[in-house]
C-alpha cells in the first residue's frame, strides 16, 4: 500500500484552480451548498495605504492569493461607515464605506476583480441595531420624548420613579442593555450602548432595510451574512429575565422577551423575496438558536444557510465531533439545507490555540484567566492541521477564517492598553474579548508589520508571526498553508456535490467516514496511531503516515481501491 506523506507527489497531483476555472465555476447555481467561503476581517487583512489597518486597496492586491487558495467566495466583515466602536459592527451609513477602507467605487471594483477570478462576495448586514452616530439616532436624541424621530429605535421611561432601567436585562458585552439619557428616558441595546437597537415593528425600519438590499444587490453583491439574525424583534413588555443569556450559545429559553422571537420570521421572509428579485444570490444567518428552533430559519422562504456553530464547542474527541456532524447532517437535511463548518471566527479563540488546551478547560474563560502554561502550541497545530481535513471532507459548505489557513494562534498576550473589543471596558476589565483573533495577519517574514502594509500594525503581532507568513509557507511543502492549497482542490475534484456520508467504526477515539463510495475520511483523536486500511491509498494527511499507519492528531483522506 502506498501511504505518502502530504508533501508526496500524489497529494499535490491535484492543480490549483485557475482564474479562468474559476470564473466557469461563478456561473453555477446554489454555489453556497457546497463552497469554501474565507471570511475577511477588512481591519486586518492587508493594509494598502500604509496607515496600519487594512483597506479595499490591500484586499484588491490579496485577490490573486484568494484565487489560488482555491475559495468560492469571500465573506467581509462589515466595512460600511462606522467609528469602530465595535470593529465595525456599529454602522453609521449602510450605503458608505468607512473612509480608512476606502470608497463605494473601490467597493463595486473590489466586487468586479473578485468575479473576474471565480470569487463571489458575501457582505456582512447589521440590522439588529446601528451606531450612534447614526443619523436616525442623532436624531432621536435631539428630539424630545414621545417625538415619531425616537420610535425608530427602543426608547422608555425607567422603573419606578425612572431613575431604575426599564428592565433587568444584560448587554451581551456586559453590564445593562438600557442607557439613560438627559431627558430621563432610556433606550435599548442589546450590545454597547454606543449600539442603539432599532425598532423592526416600525415600518420605516422595515423599508430602509428593503433599499439597503437592493443598494448592494445592485452593486454585484452575491450575498449577506445576516448578524445576528435572530434578535430583531423585542416583547415591547420588557418583561425581567431570570437568569443571563449570551449570544454566543444556543441554548436559550422557549419564549425568551429578545432572542429567537417568531415575529423575526416575517421579516426574513420580507428579505427573501427581495434576494429572490435577483440571480443567484443567498442570505446566511449568524442564528445562536437551539438546534429544535434552527430548522424554522431555512424553511424555503427563509435563509438559504445559517451558521452551524456548533463544532466551536467540541472537545477533541471523536464523539464529540461525530455526534456535532451526525446531528448537523441530520438537522439540516430534514429542512433540505446544507451544513456549513466553522471552527474559527472574528468573535471566538482561534482553534489552533484552542485544541491546545486541555479538553476540561473552558476556552472562553482561559482568555482572560489563564493559565497559560495549559496551552500546548504544538499539539493545537497538529490537531488544526487535521481539524482542516476533517471540515473539508464534509458534506455541505465550509468558511475559513483568515489565517487559519496559516496555522495562526490566538495572540492572548496583547497588553491591555491596546485592547480594543469593548467587552474589555464593559466588563469592568476582566474579559480581554476578541483582540487575540483580530491581529493582522502576516504576509513576510520580516518587516515592521510582516507585509501586512504599515510600519505598525493597528494590533500588534508577535516575533512568532514571521515564521507563519504566506512567505515563509509559500515555500514549505509541509506548511499548513500548502495543506490547505491542497484539501481545497482535491475537495473540488473529488468530493463534488451531495456525495454522501457514512460513519465508519475503525475503534476508540477515531472519527472516520465515507464519503461516496471511494474515499474513507480518517481522524485519528486517540493517543495510539491507527492502521489504515490496506486496500487504501492516501490522497492526503495532515502529518506523515509511517508503515501503514496514521499518527495521533492526525487525518488522512484515502481513496479505497475496490
Amino acid at each position: 500500500m502506498n501511504t505518502p506523506s502530504p508533501q508526496t507527489p500524489s497529494t499535490m497531483k491535484t492543480p490549483t484552480p485557475t482564474a479562468a476555472e474559476n470564473s466557469t465555476a461563478l456561473a453555477t447555481s446554489s454555489w453556497w451548498q457546497h463552497g469554501v467561503v474565507y471570511q475577511i476581517y477588512i481591519r486586518s487583512f492587508a493594509d494598502g495605504n500604509g496607515d496600519g489597518e487594512g483597506d479595499l486597496t490591500g484586499l484588491r492586491s490579496r485577490l490573486d492569493y484568494l484565487a489560488t487558495l482555491g475559495v468560492d467566495a469571500v465573506w467581509i466583515n462589515p466595512w460600511y461607515a462606522s467609528p469602530m466602536r465595535d470593529g465595525g459592527y456599529d454602522v453609521a451609513d449602510y450605503r458608505a464605506i468607512d473612509p480608512r477602507f476606502g470608497n463605494i467605487t473601490e467597493a463595486e471594483q473590489f466586487i468586479e476583480e473578485a468575479h473576474a477570478r471565480g470569487i463571489r462576495v458575501i457582505a456582512d448586514l447589521v440590522p439588529n441595531h446601528t451606531s450612534s452616530d447614526h443619523v436616525w439616532f442623532q436624531e432621536a436624541l435631539a428630539a424630545p420624548p414621545g417625538d415619531p424621530a425616537r420610535e425608530r429605535y427602543i426608547f422608555r421611561p425607567g422603573a419606578g420613579d425612572g431613575s431604575e432601567p426599564p428592565s433587568n436585562w444584560e448587554s451581551v458585552f456586559g453590564g445593562s442593555t438600557w442607557t439613560r439619557v438627559a431627558d430621563g428616558e432610556w433606550y435599548l441595546h442589546i450590545f454597547d450602548p454606543s449600539q442603539p437597537d432599532l425598532n423592526w415593528e416600525h415600518p420605516e425600519v422595515r423599508d430602509e432595510f428593503d433599499a439597503i438590499f437592493r443598494f448592494w444587490l445592485d452593486r454585484g453583491i452575491d450575498g449577506f451574512r445576516i448578524d445576528v439574525a435572530h434578535g430583531l424583534i423585542k416583547d415591547m413588555a420588557f418583561p425581567d429575565v431570570d437568569g443571563r443569556t449570551d449570544l454566543l450559545e444556543a441554548e436559550h429559553p422557549v419564549d425568551h422577551p429578545h432572542w429567537d422571537r417568531d415575529g423575526v420570521h416575517p421579516i426574513i421572509r420580507r428579505w427573501r423575496s427581495i434576494v429572490d428579485e435577483y440571480d443567484d444570490r443567498m442570505m446566511l444567518a449568524e442564528a445562536w438558536v437551539h438546534a429544535e428552533r434552527l430548522p424554522l430559519y431555512l424553511r424555503p422562504d427563509e435563509y438559504h444557510q445559517a451558521f452551524n456553530f456548533d463544532l466551536l464547542d467540541a472537545t477533541w474527541s471523536a464523539d464529540s465531533f461525530g455526534r456535532i456532524i451526525g446531528r448537523s447532517l441530520d438537522a439540516a437535511q430534514a429542512v433540505g439545507a446544507t451544513s456549513t463548518w466553522v471552527l474559527s471566527n472574528h468573535d471566538v479563540v482561534r482553534h489552533a490555540t484552542r485544541y491546545g488546551l486541555p479538553n476540561d478547560l473552558a476556552w472562553r474563560r482561559w482568555i482572560s484567566d489563564g493559565p497559560t502554561s495549559a496551552l500546548d502550541r504544538e499539539v493545537g497545530s497538529r490537531r488544526a492541521r487535521a481539524a482542516a481535513l476533517v471540515t473539508l471532507a464534509l458534506p455541505g459548505s465550509t468558511y475559513i477564517y483568515q489565517g487559519e489557513e496559516l496555522g495562526l494562534h490566538e495572540v492572548a498576550d496583547l497588553p491591555t492598553d491596546v485592547l480594543q473589543d469593548p467587552v474589555w471596558e464593559r466588563s469592568g476589565q476582566t474579559e480581554r474579548g476578541r483582540d487575540g483573533c483580530r491581529v493582522p495577519i502576516p504576509w513576510t517574514e520580516e518587516g515592521p508589520s510582516f507585509g501586512f502594509g504599515a510600519d505598525a500594525a493597528w494590533l500588534p503581532q508577535p516575533t512568532s508571526f514571521g515564521a507563519q507568513s504566506v512567505e515563509a509557507q509559500d515555500r514549505d511543502p509541509n506548511s499548513m498553508l500548502t495543506l490547505y492549497r491542497a484539501a481545497i482542490a482535491l475537495r473540488r475534484s473529488r468530493f463534488p456535490g451531495d456525495l454522501h456520508l457514512t460513519f465508519v467504526e475503525m475503534g476508540t477515539d477515531i472519527l472516520a467516514w465515507m464519503r461516496g463510495d471511494d474515499i474513507l475520511v480518517v481522524a485519528n483523536m486517540s493517543p495510539s496511531a491507527v492502521a489504515i486500511p490496506p486496500n487504501g491509498d492516501v490522497l492526503l494527511a495532515s502529518a506523515p503516515t509511517l508503515n501503514g499507519m496514521l499518527p495521533p492528531d492526525a487525518a488522512a483522506w484515502i481513496d479505497i481501491q475496490s
